[in-house]
């Protein structure tokens, strides 16, 4: 398999641009020989692609179809919308065929299953206008749990209504309160105003709800076969690894869109995860990251355009159907009701905007302190040019970056990689090749057992002097061969949460329209195959445990999951013969690590961003809401009391002066808008207490003087 350059990314983004060129695989089908069934053949030629070309291919047995049996329900209906007690016994006859159908190429699982959900859609879809036409009393003492780990499926059709009408009336409860809050604060600002009543409040959220659930079973209706069997289809090939993934035509479209550098939205990056659909990345530059409305973390839970008044529920729905509800139109607006990672519930507006791929380019500042002058390099991904590598990528951005610095006479350099999902594979190697010697910075394992250690041939250190790496639980792939290597060449000293994301697999993208001649059944998408493993100089695996901090500084994400070792089906982790590398330990190493140490158990900050943390994990695994409006609100206020304990975080300040530096290079003058994000930068600068951490290790790492390591108790 002839590969360009090794691309390595975050869950969901794209693994590698480059298509594997698998024409000596091609099955020579004729309509004649084959079953004209389209799905079908997909069946037979993505199980022929992932048994030749997956690192590590898994057996196809009664096991493997138990596990995709599960994914595929909960895909379907995680959240016991539609499906009844009997349907899933019925179901069951299938749990340890699966397996047989995908080596027969039989798709009778997915044919049951499909027409029993459009059934019990259609019966749903009959009986929630009833559900609605009786009003909500929040005087009545109710509860719902949304575990849907531990609930049942309804036993019958009369049961899953009263389901229905919890959700419905928990829905309506939010937004009761919501308004009913808004009415309050009109009255107090004009005591002449007439305050809507209770009755009308309830009767005006049922119709809009009403509205919603006809909206959503429009985009349920509007689904065809095809993009149900696409969620059949990744079920399978998910028990793989995470990363394993099937893109329908529709999918593969947006999939190379995204390529493209730019697109209009609110820029954010979405997932579904436990029936919730989450932030998962703030884009720089974008309409979120300018509003600073938005968290990683939260949840949207409602969707709703300027020229609407009701909002549409996207809980439950498809990942795509809800981002098309999201994006839109550059200048447009949209308004989110979205669940903060405390459990505070509130409706934001975002006015959407191109969002370019330029926006996260290496960007430095310069970092001035009493002790003399720091440098900071932000580096959001790993990007590159996959045509010209000569062009514009982050190893030469970087390398200006730190050129710039030296000419300032910086005493050290922060690299910040947080929330660096990944990217080109050969960028990480030329950057580490900035810091160290020549000598290798990572070893790939391919498919077939070959390995490949993948060298700095470079002797020229284009910065030798104290460095510290920034890091994160979304610090993965590309991010985190570069951490281990400086970690394990002792080149930087590694500061961020207990261990980063843990992704130490490479993926290779597949037209399966290469697979097979003629494109008889037309576009047949494209199959994201993990093909390689990528091993740290000291022979581990970055797969499952990540980089571990030298110096663990916690953040609000400590304890929630959200690292490769809580996805389904990953990689295991392992280790190989070590390559042969020798570190060069940076002047007072171990008294700035000692030094930091005893400064962050010191620190009250800490102490209080961890006490935050074990906070936002109990409201992720709290899955209980009251019915009542006095016992929700109550909840509800309590939460946000104990919440603004926090605040105090935001009252930090550091001591230090930070002046952004224009890109190095760039011979035209920035514009207004630039000049405006950089300022903004700033700002989010000074109250960032790793900053501020890093800078002190710096100056320990600068000191003059060999200083002795601080004796432990």
């Amino acid at each position: 398999m002839k590969k360009k350059f090794k691309t390595i990314f975050l869950r969901n983004r794209i693994s590698l641009v480059i298509l594997i060129s698998l024409s000596t695989l091609v099955f020579g089908f004729s309509p004649k020989e084959q079953d004209p069934n389209k799905d079908k053949l997909l069946i037979e030629i993505i199980s022929y692609v992932i048994n030749r070309g997956h690192y590590d291919p898994r057996e196809i047995n009664d096991s493997f179809s138990e596990n995709a049996f599960m994914n595929y329900l909960e895909s379907l209906d995680g959240q016991h919308r539609f499906f009844l007690q009997s349907d899933i016994r019925t179901f069951e006859s299938f749990r340890f065929k699966i397996d047989d159908e995908i080596k027969n190429a039989q798709i009778n699982f997915f044919d049951l299953t499909f027409l029993r959900l459009k059934k019990r859609m259609k019966q749903v879809e009959s009986f929630y206008s009833e559900v609605l036409s009786k009003p909500f009393d929040f005087n009545i003492k109710e509860e719902i749990s949304l575990d849907f780990k531990t609930i049942p499926y309804a036993k019958s059709v009369d049961e899953l209504k009263a389901f229905w009408r919890k959700r419905f009336k928990l829905n309506a409860l939010e937004t009761f309160i919501g308004k009913k809050d808004e009415e309050i604060e009109k009255k107090k600002a004009d005591n002449n105003y007439t305050m809507i009543s209770d009755i009308e409040l309830e009767e005006n959220i049922r119709e809009e709800i009403e509205e919603n659930i006809k909206n959503l079973f429009e985009i349920y209706n509007d689904q065809k076969r095809k993009d149900w069997f696409s969620i059949y289809l990744n079920s399978i090939v998910l028990q793989f690894d995470p990363h394993t993934y099937y893109f329908a035509p529709r999918d593969k479209d947006r999939f190379d869109m995204s390529m493209s550098g730019k697109f209009e939205g609110i820029g954010a990056r979405l997932s579904k995860r436990n029936q919730q659909i989450k932030v998962v990345e703030i884009i720089s530059g974008g309409p979120v990251w300018r509003q600073e409305n938005l968290q990683v973390g939260d949840a949207i839970l409602k969707v709703r355009q300027e020229n609407q008044i009701e909002a549409v529920d996207i809980s439950g729905m498809v990942i795509d159907e809800a981002v098309k509800l999201i994006k839109g139109p550059k200048g447009t607006k949209v308004f989110l009701t979205i669940k903060r990672v405390e459990g505070n519930i509130e409706e934001i507006s975002i006015v959407r905007d191109v969002v370019e791929l330029e926006e996260t380019y290496a960007k430095s500042t310069l970092i001035k302190d009493v002790s003399g002058d720091y440098g900071l390099i932000e580096l959001p991904k790993f990007y590159i040019n996959f045509e010209n590598y000569n062009e514009r990528n982050a190893a030469i951005d970087v390398k200006k970056e730190l050129q710039q610095l030296k000419q300032k006479n910086v005493k050290g350099i922060i690299l910040d990689l947080r929330n660096n999902g990944g990217g080109s594979l050969k960028t990480v190697v030329d950057m580490t090749g900035y810091f160290i010697d020549k000598g290798p910075v990572v070893q790939v394992k391919s498919t077939g057992g070959r390995k490949e250690v993948l060298k700095d041939v470079d002797p020229s250190i284009i910065w030798d002097g104290p460095l510290v790496v920034l890091v994160n639980e979304f610090s993965a792939s590309a991010s985190e061969i570069i951490a281990a290597a400086l970690q394990d060449y002792k080149r930087a000293i590694v500061l961020g949460s207990k261990q980063t994301f843990g992704k130490g697999t490479v993926q290779n993208v597949i037209d399966l329209n290469k697979m097979i001649t003629g494109g008889t059944y037309g576009d047949l998408g494209a199959l994201k195959v993990t093909t390689d493993k990528f091993y740290r100089v000291n022979g581990k695996s970055t797969q499952l445990e990540g980089v571990k901090s030298d110096i663990v500084f916690p953040d609000r994400y400590a304890y929630v999951e959200m690292g490769e070792k809580d996805q389904d089906n990953p990689l295991a982790w392992d280790r190989i013969t070590p390559a042969n590398y020798k570190p060069s330990v940076m002047n007072n190493y171990d008294y700035a690590l000692e030094k930091s140490k005893k400064r962050l158990e010191e620190n009250p900050i800490v102490s209080l961003i961890d006490e935050q943390a074990l906070w936002v994990k109990s409201q992720q695994n709290d899955f209980s809401y009251f019915l009542d409006y006095d016992s929700f609100k109550t909840e509800m206020e309590t939460k946000k009391k104990f919440a603004e304990r926090f605040d105090k975080l935001s009252e930090f300040e550091s001591p230090f002066e930070f002046k952004w530096l224009p890109e190095a290079g760039q011979k035209i003058p920035p514009n207004d808008t630039t000049i405006e994000k950089r300022n903004r930068g700033l700002e989010s600068l000074k109250k960032d207490f790793y900053i501020t951490e890093a800078v002190r290790i710096l100056e320990d790492l600068s000191s003059i003087e060999p200083k002795r390591t601080i004796a432990k108790k």
